[in-house]
């Protein structure tokens, strides 16, 4: 532990990705990183390799040379979880696998890959400071996301206050789904939460989600209430058959503009994650539905009339 606060910067926690030059994802120019473990299941999740806590073994089989030209994977694999199969490809037995990572490490063409590994506090931040001049100019800095952060709090709460000794403007995003004392110590750490509110109607929450959205709402309240001063960005991720009409939307509207300093912002539906859902073996849960583009600039111009937008 170092005197400084006690911070611990050999701290470690799962990251599977570190995403560098983003505006989207908080104020100015920011570095997401990416935390592993969620507590929710949505359909239409984009990143399917952060529900899971530990690291996973991903396949791509375009990008696999074929069991004529390799086989270094399935003599690898002490298990026998990976086999070749009637394409002369290899495939992998997800029940008997245990991520140990052997295949991944001697793959010539990366088609076996991990999602997620551990990284120290001390780690994370150095890659988020090769990019500090950006922040000082545009008033950017680092964002936790995920997967759901607070899956990791103890860890999070090291980076971030790590992040805040270092001046470095910090933002979380959060479906709120999460033990209330986590949230508010890690929200002392904060400049910004963006926070996920996806459905007033919990029975259709509990059906897109796997989860009730009580705890989400009361989480959401508290965070209000504790913390007057911060920045709170609400958001929706519009999914067509689940949150997409006015009244969905004016549900939301009507939660939320009680507290002086929340914002909102819509979310466009995507499938950009589909592919990584093969790579996992796993089938994508959200049907081949497309929003109407039309639609999502009527509810937009919804949440212009209540936000000023």
């Amino acid at each position: 532990m170092s005197a400084a606060g006690n911070i611990d910067r050999n701290k470690s926690g799962y990251i599977f990705n570190i995403q560098r030059y983003s505006v989207h994802d908080g104020p100015g120019i920011r570095t997401i990183v990416f935390l592993k473990g969620c507590p929710l299941k949505c359909r239409w999740c984009a990143n399917p390799e952060s529900q899971h806590l530990l690291p996973e073994l991903a396949f791509n089989n375009n990008k696999c040379i074929g069991t004529k030209e390799c086989k270094m994977c399935i003599e690898a694999c002490e298990l026998g979880a990976i086999r070749e199969n009637t394409s002369e490809k290899v495939e992998i037995d997800r029940a008997i696998c245990n991520n140990c990572a052997r295949c991944a490490d001697i793959c010539p063409s990366r088609a076996l890959n991990m999602y997620g590994k551990p990284m120290t506090v001390e780690e994370v931040l150095k890659v988020v400071e090769e990019d500090s001049m950006f922040y000082t100019r545009s008033g950017g800095g680092i964002t936790l996301s995920g997967g759901e952060p607070l899956s990791q709090a103890d860890y999070a709460w090291e980076l971030l206050k790590e992040a805040k000794r270092r001046r470095i403007n910090s933002t979380l995003e959060t479906c709120g789904y999460a033990d209330w004392d986590s949230l508010n110590k890690i929200s002392q750490q904060l400049n910004t939460v963006l926070y996920d509110i996806k459905c007033i109607n919990n029975d259709k929450h509990k059906e897109y989600t796997g989860v009730s959205n009580e705890l989400i709402l009361n989480n959401f309240v508290k965070l209000c209430e504790a913390f007057p001063n911060l920045s709170i960005m609400v958001r929706t991720p519009v999914i067509p058959g689940f949150n997409d009409t006015e009244e969905d939307i004016k549900e939301i509207i009507d939660y939320i503009r009680q507290f002086p300093n929340v914002d909102y912002e819509l979310l466009p539906y995507h499938r950009l994650g589909q592919p990584k859902y093969e790579y996992l073996g796993k089938e994508y849960p959200m049907p081949e539905v497309k929003l109407v583009d039309e639609k999502m600039k009527s509810l937009k111009k919804l949440v212009g009339e209540f936000f000023g937008k």
